[in-house]
């Protein structure tokens, strides 16, 4: 049986990586702590600034079709998703969030890239306040896994 796992520091190694951050301006005060963490983590992670591509988008349901292009360009190791949608008094919420994850998780698939989905879905804005750190960060340690996890597959 081949064990194609790396170790936990191989597979956290970020050197050599392109890495695609899509982010929605809406609850922008969110999405930029969000992308502020998930930056900070990747440099923590060795991923080295000119190796990262970070666009911005409208909202939630844009992010799919920003990563679909990235991911035509054929230049990147991993993307992440950055977005937040806050439920209101409408069914939009739903909406908003199950189309956002059903396309990221379309075009990770189809481009057999992974996507790490930072797409905060909360109740109120103090649930997303207090997940917009650690979840910014997570997405980049799983890119970045993600990443050498599929290299070391291929």
């Amino acid at each position: 049986m081949q064990n194609a796992d790396k170790g936990n520091a191989e597979r956290l190694d970020g050197k050599d990586l392109h890495i695609g951050i899509v982010q929605a301006r809406f609850n922008a005060n969110i999405t930029n702590a969000l992308a502020k963490a998930c930056l900070q983590a990747l440099a923590d992670l060795g991923v080295e600034d000119e190796n990262i591509t970070h666009v911005l988008v409208p909202g939630a349901l844009e992010i799919p079709v920003a990563l679909q292009a990235l991911a035509e360009q054929n230049n990147f190791d991993a993307l992440v998703a950055i977005g937040c949608v806050i439920r209101g008094e409408t069914y939009h919420f739903e909406l908003v969030a199950n189309e956002s994850s059903s396309g990221v998780t379309r075009v990770s698939l189809d481009y057999q890239l992974p996507i790490a989905n930072a797409i905060l879905t909360t109740e109120n804005i103090d649930q997303a306040i207090t997940r917009q750190n650690e979840k910014g960060r997570d997405a980049a340690y799983v890119a970045v896994e993600m990443a050498n996890l599929l290299e070391s597959l291929s």
